[in-house]
This record gives structure tokens, sequence and C-alpha cells, in this order.
């Protein structure tokens, strides 16, 4: 008894820890670190004025809304990656409601994620997957800023006081930022151009290819559950992060007192994780193959002119500052991560596909939710997720549950409640948490009632029944809220 006990836990822990070292290796870097860069350099370079005037809680809403909605869509990145940079935009001045519009929209309607989930499950329910998820976006944000409107307005108050006086944008800040963001979309779009191979280097460096498969015994994975394995070049990478984090703690957590040697390393070393991330890498009995792709060529000249601004073209304070923002939002949220990505995986050693194909099999409201409680648990990176939905269609799970499992996977994951708890406090935290499980169970219910064959005017009646209650609640809270004091 007590040996199956103790089994039972080394693979509960053995899964957690897999779970995260191949997340480690394979999605932390080229997305997660921009983010984090570009997060800091919203928070410490962008004048509030310049948020607030799209996104800021005065903006008309018919502004704000759409304007965090197209962001989302634009970006198109994953939850991990969203995070930072809802918090770089809240913290500089975004309305709750329309940040909380950009944390839903960016992750649930990712560009590339909808392009390959219309390719191999269909275009309906990726369209499907993109208006709703706007729709209910936008909805979820515009009942967050009516129920927390009070705390709201303290928030705004609070960053005017916090960045009043702050000069405009500068030239060389805005190519800076705009750097970033195309270090981000470089690292992460999976376009030709980006993924051809321009030319190839044998590198004697033998046995890589033994420890790549011992590796691959140390942490096994299995492909159809979404479950990816540690390369050679992964456990590269996660030395390498390693190594970013105590220079960063050295060189960076006491930056105003001053540089030291230990900041400019800090910097050297995560532009060459970058850059080894961006590499394709082959071992083979012979040795190593460096694979020289546009995305490495692309991610090296974006990493040598940040290097240069950063250098030389902003100033001692800015720099100062953009680091200093850009450590503090990894030690915020990168432990949390942590936890949350080792959770998730205990926890898919014990959830059982089928069990999900047995709950979800028919377009029901317990069908639905049971989707949306599968999300929370079952992360799975951007892309993964359309061969795992495939697997479960394959197992007999409906299209319905299967929806609103997409629309609530990358909103509700584990680690995303707890970071975003981090941010924005538990009890707003857990409110939009039960705004997005209803509206994704209500989403995977109206799509599912028509592919059953529902009429256009049930599905018509069923989504003008959801806007009534909608209407409802916001004409309750516009009530409840027009006796709270306005700002003076």
């Amino acid at each position: 008894m007590l040996e199956t006990i103790l089994d039972f836990v080394a693979r509960l822990l053995g899964s957690g820890l897999g779970n995260l070292a191949a997340y480690l290796a394979a999605h932390v870097l080229l997305c997660l670190l921009p983010a984090f860069y570009i997060a800091g350099a919203m928070t410490a370079l962008i004048p509030k004025e310049t948020v607030t005037r799209y996104l800021g809680r005065n903006t008309p809403k018919f502004i704000s809304y759409p304007a965090s909605a197209a962001a989302g869509f634009l970006l198109a990145v994953c939850s991990c990656t969203v995070i930072p940079l809802f918090a770089g935009i809240y913290k500089k001045g975004a309305g709750l409601g329309p940040a909380i519009t950009f944390l839903f929209v960016a992750p649930a309607v990712n560009i590339l994620a909808l392009s390959y989930t219309g390719t191999v499950i269909g275009m309906d329910l990726a369209l499907a997957r993109l208006v709703l998820s706007i729709a209910f976006g936008i909805g979820v944000g515009v009942l967050m800023a009516l129920i927390f409107r009070k705390e709201d307005i303290a928030h705004d108050q609070a960053t005017d006081a916090m960045f009043a006086g702050q000069a405009s944008m500068r030239r060389a800040t805005l190519i800076f930022l705009l750097l970033l963001v195309a270090l981000l979309v470089v690292g992460t779009f999976q376009i030709e151009l980006l993924k051809h191979t321009y030319f190839s280097l044998e590198v004697p460096i033998s046995g890589l290819d033994r420890l790549q498969e011992r590796l691959f015994q140390l942490v096994p994975f299995d492909p159809t559950r979404g479950e990816e394995g540690v390369t050679a070049q992964g456990a590269t990478l996660i030395g390498l992060l390693v190594l970013v984090a105590l220079a960063s703690w050295r060189g960076i957590e006491n930056i105003f007192e001053g540089f030291n040697a230990w900041t400019w390393v800090s910097l050297g070393l995560v532009g060459l994780t970058l850059w080894v991330a961006s590499l394709g890498m082959a071992p083979h009995a012979g040795g190593l193959t460096l694979n020289f792709t546009g995305k490495s060529l692309g991610v090296m000249l974006l990493i040598l002119l940040l290097g240069w601004m950063l250098k030389t073209q902003l100033t001692e304070d800015e720099t100062r500052d953009f680091l200093w923002e850009s450590w503090r939002f990894v030690k915020q949220i990168f432990p949390l991560l942590v936890v949350g990505v080792f959770v998730v995986g205990m926890i898919r050693e014990v959830i059982r596909p089928e069990w999900i194909e047995s709950l979800a099999g028919s377009n029901t409201v317990f069908a639905n939710f049971i989707g949306v409680v599968f999300g929370v648990f079952m992360y799975f990176p951007p892309l993964v997720e359309v061969p795992i939905a495939q697997m479960f269609l394959s197992l007999g799970m409906h299209r319905g549950p299967l929806l609103a499992s997409l629309i609530s996977d990358p909103e509700l994951s584990l680690q995303s409640i707890l970071i975003t708890a981090s941010i924005i406090g538990r009890l707003k935290a857990w409110v939009y948490v039960g705004w997005v499980a209803l509206f994704s169970t209500l989403a995977g219910l109206l799509y599912g009632a028509w592919v059953d064959g529902a009429g256009l005017g049930r599905v018509i009646l069923y989504l003008t029944g959801i806007l009534a209650l909608l209407v409802a609640a916001l004409w309750l809270f516009n009530r409840r809220n027009a006796r709270l004091p306005e700002k003076a």
C-alpha cells in the first residue's frame, strides 16, 4: 500500500517537474521574456496620457473597448505573454474595463491559433471563437468596470499621482518600444519567411544526441496529450535562464544605487538566451547542426539594435526605470507562473481525456461547463491546443463544449488566475473568472445549438435572452453606481 502511494506521488511530482521543464524550455523564451521588457518599457517610458487617451476610464466606451479588443487581436499572443502586457497598461492608467477586455481578447483570438483551427477543425468553429470572444470580451470588461467602478476611480487617481508631470514620449523611446514589439513578433510568428533555413553550420560537439535521448527518458512525454519533452537545446536554455536570473538579481535589484557590471552582464545573457532560443539545433552522432533561420537572423539583428539604442539613445534615467520595471514584473509574475505550470502538470497526470469525452459528449449546460473547467486544469500552449481539440472531437466530444474549452483555456488556466489575482487583487480576479466561465459556457451553448441544427430563430432567441440579462445587469449596476461620488 505504502509503495503504491509513494509511486503515485512520484508520478505526480515527475509529471509536474516534467511539465515545468518543458514549459520553460519551449515557451518562456521569444514570447514571455520580450513581453516582460515590453511591459517594463510601457510602464517606464510611455506617458500616462498616451494610454488613457484610448484606454482610460474616462475615454468614451465606443473608443476604449474596440481599441482594447483590436490591440488584443493584432498582438496575437498567448495567455502567459499577455499578462505582463496587461499589467503594464493597467499600471500605466488604463481603465479596468478596457484592460480586462484586452486580457480576454488577446489570447482567445490569437490569429495564428484561429487560422490553424480553421484549417484543422473547421472555419465555422474558428469564426465562432473570433466573434464570440470579441463580443463577450467587451461584455466582461464593461461588467468589471461597472462592478468595481469605485476602485477604478481610486486606481485612476493613483496613476495620476504616480505619473504626474511626466514628459511626452521621445522619438527614441518610441522606436525602442517598437523594436521590442518587433522582437516579440519575429520570435513568435510562424510564417515561411521566418521558418526558412538560409544556411547551416556544423559544430563538432559530440554527445549532445546522447544527452537528448537521456532527457527524453528523464522527462517522458505524450504528444497526444499536449505534453512536450525537453531537448538538449531546451536544457541549455533553462541553464541560461538561471544565469539570467542570478545576474539580474545582482545587477538590477539595487539598480537605483547605480549601474554595475552585473547589470550589463544580465542584459548580455538575455540577448544570448533569446538568440540561442531562435536557432534551429539538430544534435546527431557526428556533432551539432545549427540552422540559421529567418527567425534567428531577425532576432540577432533586433537584439543588436536594441543593445545599441539602450547604450546610446536612452538616457540613464530611462534605462534605469525601464530595467527596474521589467525586473519588477518578472519578480511579480514569474514565480506564480512556475507554481501554476507545476500544479497543472501534476493534475494532468490524474485527469484522463476519456473522462472529458464522457462528460462533454452533448451540448448541455453541464457539458459546456465541464469544457470550461477542463480549460482551467489542462492549459495547452498556442497551436498545441488545436491537435488536442481534434483528438477530443474524434473521441466524441461535442463541438459546443469544445468551443467553451477553447475560449476559456487561455483565460482561466491556473497560472493565469494566480497571476491576474496578484495584479488586480483576489476579489476582482475571481469575479473575472466567474464572468469568463459564464460567457464561455454560453458561447459553447450557442454554437452547439447551431451545430445541432437549431433554427436561426432559436439561436437568436438564446442570444436575445443573454443580451437582455446583460442589459438588466448594466442597468442595475449603473443605478447603484450613480450614487457613488465621481472623481473630483
